[in-house]
C-alpha cells in the first residue's frame, strides 16, 4: 500500500513590507478587532476588550467585521488598520 501526499502550500514568495515595531505599552492606545463575522468572536473579543482596558489601559477599541469570512479583510478595513496602534484578528464558530 502506498500514499500520495500533496503539498497544498503555494511555495515561497518574497516578503511584502516588514513587521511593525513592537509597542512598549498599550496604555492610551487604540486597538482594533477584525472579526470573520462568525458568532464565536463576539464573546471572545468582548472579554478581551475588558481585559485590555482594565489591565493594559487601552483607550479605544474599534470593531470591524469582514464581508466574507473566508477572504482577506476588505480594502477599507485594511486602510483603517493603519490608524490603529494594534490589531487582533480572530475567528470563531
Amino acid at each position: 500500500m502506498s500514499f500520495l501526499v500533496l503539498d497544498p502550500t503555494p511555495g515561497t514568495t518574497a516578503a511584502i513590507g516588514r513587521p511593525a515595531p513592537r509597542l512598549d505599552t498599550l496604555k492610551g492606545k487604540t486597538v482594533g478587532f477584525v472579526s470573520n463575522g462568525k458568532e464565536g468572536t463576539k464573546g471572545f473579543f468582548g472579554h478581551l476588550e475588558g481585559m485590555l482596558r482594565a489591565e493594559c489601559g487601552v483607550a479605544d477599541v474599534v470593531y470591524r467585521t469582514k464581508s466574507n469570512y473566508s477572504a482577506p479583510a476588505d480594502a477599507w478595513i485594511a486602510d483603517e488598520i493603519k490608524s490603529w496602534h494594534a490589531v487582533f484578528s480572530g475567528l470563531g464558530d
